[in-house]
């Protein structure tokens, strides 16, 4: 555990997800997510998974000018052996995960069930292009909104603004002169929170 904790800002995890449409088409979401800030680095849809598409995806996540040094995935048939070589070649060291072990990979499967309960089991995407711009906003309201326990709650990537505001003494209490507003994410699914002054 003390491993993971010294190098999580070196390690990104990946896997794939199953959504299936109104049509009942399925559809493979992949998601790649940094250990250390829980963010969401990167996601994609496709109806036809295979080893090229993902090493694109993962070229993409990974990008030339990274500070990443390890990539945990399963064992899953698309991540073919060259695809791992390819991967190896961008200076990202490969770690698989045991057989029928899921828990080895906790943090990304524990965020794909994230996905599941906070936004998928309540929308039924009715295509692809549907089922992107559910999770282009829901990623955003992920990675710059919902609170994270694991970040003391934090948020992985908090907008500008709050990060040079200076915190009030009391995390509970509001100032007399500011009022609480809402922003409704996914059509009302879920909301984030700012504080605004009042019109005096």
């Amino acid at each position: 555990m003390t491993f993971l904790r010294l190098h999580a800002q070196a390690i990104i995890a990946c896997d794939f997800l199953v959504v299936v449409t109104a049509t009942f088409r399925l559809l493979y979401v992949f998601v790649v997510i940094e250990h250390r800030s829980r963010r969401l680095v990167h996601y994609n849809v496709t109806a036809h998974p295979n080893s090229a598409w993902t090493l694109q995806q993962l070229r993409e996540a990974i990008g030339f000018e990274h500070r990443y040094e390890y990539l945990l995935h399963d064992r899953d048939s698309i991540f073919a052996e060259h695809l791992d070589e390819s991967i190896a070649r961008l200076a990202v060291r490969v770690v698989k995960s045991p057989p029928r072990c899921p828990m080895a990979n906790a943090i990304c499967e524990r965020v794909i069930g994230t996905i599941r309960r906070e936004c998928l089991d309540w929308l039924i995407p009715l295509s692809e292009s549907h089922l992107r711009l559910i999770l282009k906003s829901w990623v955003s309201h992920y990675n710059t909104g919902r609170p994270h326990m694991a970040l003391g709650p934090g948020v992985p990537d908090p907008p500008l603004a709050n990060r040079d505001s200076q915190q009030p003494k009391s995390r509970h209490r509001r100032k007399e002169s500011y009022a609480v507003h809402a922003i409704p994410i996914l059509g009302g699914l879920h909301h984030e929170y700012f504080l605004a002054p009042t019109g005096a």
